[in-house]
């Protein structure tokens, strides 16, 4: 099993789980961090620190996300390794928790 970024991200990106992910699995897009599945050890540490509450397990990703399992595996082939943790945006707080970001994510 892996861990999947989901919706609650978009527009957020903090970077927070890249600090304790021990096998820098995350992958950085414009606006979005997804993670890359081949890599995920399942480890659980990026969970709990996530502000933005956007990590989940495969098996525990809502209903009307799993689509997001296939498109962190599908960012994650395009997109550059993330190693070290960043600011967020500068507006994070602002979008965190907001629903219906799907239409927003930058590729």
């Amino acid at each position: 099993m892996t861990y999947v970024v989901t919706e609650n991200c978009i527009k957020c990106k903090y970077t927070d789980c890249v600090d304790v992910c021990p096998v820098d699995c995350f992958r950085e897009g414009p606006n979005f961090l997804v993670i890359d599945p081949d890599e995920c050890i399942d480890c659980t540490l990026c969970v709990p620190e996530c502000p933005a509450e956007a990590i989940f397990a495969e098996d525990d990703v809502p209903t009307e996300q799993r689509d997001m399992i296939a498109l962190n595996a599908e960012l994650a082939r395009q997109w550059p390794a993330i190693i070290e943790r960043k600011e967020p945006a500068a507006d994070a707080d602002e979008w965190r928790g907001r629903s219906g970001k799907r239409a927003l994510l930058e590729r």
